[in-house]
C-alpha cells in the first residue's frame, strides 16, 4: 500500500529549529505515522549548524499529532510554519539540505515498496508519450510493407509530429537534424528505392521521388520551414512530406509481403488497399450538418480506406460484401462507443473469417489469437483511433468475427484505459479507417440505414477463392 506524505512541518525557535515529516496510512482511523524530526541548534557562529536526526513511529490521528508534537518540544502552536506557505530563499535552501540528509542517513525501510517498479512493457504502454497511432492516416501510413530505406525516412519524419506537440521552445535543431537524416538516407540509397517500383511504375516512381527531395512540400522546403522557425508552415510541410512518403511506399508493396497459410486460401482476400464510399441516410426527417459549412442533407457520405496489407482474409470479406451489395439497405444502432450494423442474420452471405490481428513489429497476422495489450502487444492496426472499422465477433466463437456485422469504432480517451488504449485494445479484427467524413459518425443515430456502399477502389485487388 502506498504511503502518502501526510504533513510537514517546521519549528521556530531562537534556539533551536526543528523538521518534521510524517507519513500516515490512510486505511485506519488510527493512522501509523512515521516521523523524521531533525533538531538544528544554531552555535554562536552562524555557519556551524549541528543535526540530531530521529526516527519514531506513534498512533495518533493527523488532527492530534501537532498538538503532541508541539508539548513535546514545549513551544506554542502558532510557532509552526508550513512548508507550503512563503519563505526565504535561504529557509528553501536548508530544507533541500535537511531532504538530502534525510535520503541518506534515515533508517526507514524501503523494502516492499516496489509497487513503485513498473515493467518495461508496462512503462512503454502506459506512458503519455506512447507512440501508437493516433489518426487512421497515420496507422494506415504505418502498415505499408515498405522498402527499409523508406521506413527509415519516415520514421525520422513521424518523430517530428512528436517534436511539434511540445507546447513552448519546440526542439527546432533536433528536428532539422531528422528531415537531414532523412535526406541523407533518400539521396545515397535512391537505387535501392527505385530498385523496389515495379517496372511498369517505375515513371510514377521516379517522379514521387524528385518531389521528395526537391518538391514544393518536399524535404528541402522543410528543412527550410524548420529554419524559419514557424511550426504551422513545418506541419503543413511535414505532411506534404509523409504523404509523398506513403505514396512511394504503396508503389513498392504491391502485394502481400506474407504466405498466408493454405487453410485461409479459402477465403476472399484483398492483396493491398481498397476505399468504400458509404452513403448515409437519416429517416426520421433529421439531417446531417457538414463540418465545413453547407446546407444540412439527409444524407451523407463517408470514405473508408480497408487495408489488406495486414487483414487481408477480414478486408477480402469485407470487400466482397460491398461489391455484392450486401450492405445496402442495413440498418445502423448509435452507442457512446461505435455505430454498429445489423448483424445480418437475414442475410446468406459473407464467410465467418478467424480473428485476424498483426502484431506491431511482425511481418504475418495472428489468427484466432487475441493481443495481451499489458505485456506490450500492440496491433499494426490499433482500434483506438477515431473512426477505425472492425468486424464484431462471431455469436458462435470469439476466435472468429461476424461474417457480416461490422462497426466503426468511436474512440474517446476519456473512456479509454492507461496509455490512452482503449479497453478492447487487441480483440478485435481492425481492418481499416474513416478517412473522409469523420464527423458524421457522431451525428448517425439508431435507424438510419446505409443506403448504398461501393467499392470505389480496389477491386482489382481482391481475389475470390475457387469455388467450384
Amino acid at each position: 500500500m502506498a504511503l502518502p506524505l501526510s504533513s510537514s512541518s517546521i519549528i521556530l525557535s531562537s534556539k533551536k529549529l526543528s523538521f518534521n515529516v510524517s507519513i500516515y496510512r490512510k486505511s485506519t482511523q488510527k493512522h501509523l505515522l512515521l516521523s523524521a524530526h531533525f533538531a538544528f541548534r544554531p552555535n554562536e557562529a552562524r555557519s556551524q549548524v549541528t543535526a540530531r536526526p530521529a526516527v519514531r513511529a506513534c498512533n495518533s490521528t493527523p488532527s492530534t499529532y501537532a498538538k503532541d508534537l508541539t508539548c513535546e518540544h514545549n513551544f506554542p502552536p502558532n510557532w509552526y510554519v508550513s512548508i507550503f506557505g512563503d519563505g526565504t530563499k535561504k529557509l528553501k535552501s536548508l530544507i533541500a539540505m535537511i531532504l538530502i540528509f534525510m535520503q541518506i542517513s534515515a533508517p526507514v525501510p524501503l523494502s516492499g515498496w516496489d509497487f513503485w517498479y513498473v515493467s518495461p512493457a508496462k512503462a512503454v504502454l502506459y506512458s503519455p508519450d506512447t507512440k501508437v497511432p493516433r489518426t487512421g492516416e497515420l496507422a494506415l501510413r504505418k502498415a505499408i510493407p515498405a522498402n527499409i530505406n523508406m521506413k527509415s525516412i519516415q520514421t525520422s519524419l513521424e518523430d517530428i509530429s512528436y517534436l511539434l506537440r511540445i507546447p513552448q521552445r519546440k526542439p527546432y535543431g533536433t528536428m532539422a537534424g531528422n528531415v537531414k537524416k532523412a535526406l541523407k538516407i533518400a539521396k545515397d540509397e535512391k537505387d535501392s528505392i527505385l530498385a523496389s517500383i515495379p517496372a511498369d511504375l517505375k515513371e510514377t516512381g521516379s517522379t514521387l521521388y524528385a518531389s521528395l527531395i526537391d518538391g514544393k512540400g518536399g524535404l528541402q522546403a522543410l528543412l527550410q520551414c524548420i529554419q524559419n522557425q514557424d511550426p504551422d508552415r513545418v506541419s503543413v510541410g511535414l505532411a506534404s512530406s509523409l504523404d509523398t512518403v506513403a505514396e512511394l511506399e504503396l508503389l513498392q508493396a504491391p502485394g502481400l509481403s506474407f504466405l498466408l497459410p493454405q487453410q485461409y486460401l479459402k477465403y476472399p482476400r484483398l492483396i493491398g488497399r481498397g476505399t468504400v464510399e458509404f452513403t448515409i441516410a437519416k429517416v426520421d426527417g433529421s439531417t446531417f450538418s457538414p463540418e465545413a459549412g453547407g446546407a444540412p442533407k439527409k444524407n451523407a457520405k463517408i470514405q473508408v480506406v480497408i487495408d489488406g496489407f495486414s487483414a487481408p482474409l477480414t478486408a477480402g470479406n469485407f470487400a466482397k460484401l460491398v461489391v455484392d451489395g450486401a450492405y445496402n439497405g442495413a440498418k445502423l444502432s448509435f452507442t457512446d462507443q461505435a455505430v454498429l450494423t445489423d448483424n445480418g442474420l437475414d442475410k446468406n452471405s459473407g464467410y465467418s473469417v478467424p480473428l485476424e490481428i498483426m502484431p506491431s513489429g511482425q511481418f504475418e497476422p495472428l489468427y484466432r489469437t487475441t493481443l495481451s495489450v499489458q505485456d506490450g502487444e500492440l496491433p499494426v492496426l490499433p482500434l483506438s483511433v477515431y473512426g477505425a472499422v472492425a468486424m464484431a465477433h462471431s455469436e458462435v466463437s470469439e476466435d472468429f468475427s461476424a461474417p457480416y456485422q461490422f462497426f466503426f469504432y468511436l474512440y474517446d480517451k476519456r473512456n479509454a484505459g492507461l496509455g490512452g488504449l482503449s479497453f478492447d485494445e487487441g480483440q478485435f479484427s481492425v481492418f481499416g479507417y474513416t478517412t473522409t467524413g469523420r464527423e458524421i459518425l457522431s451525428q448517425i443515430k439508431s435507424g438510419d440505414i446505409i443506403q448504398s456502399a461501393k467499392l470505389v477502389e480496389g477491386q482489382d485487388r481482391l481475389i475470390l477463392p475457387n469455388e467450384n
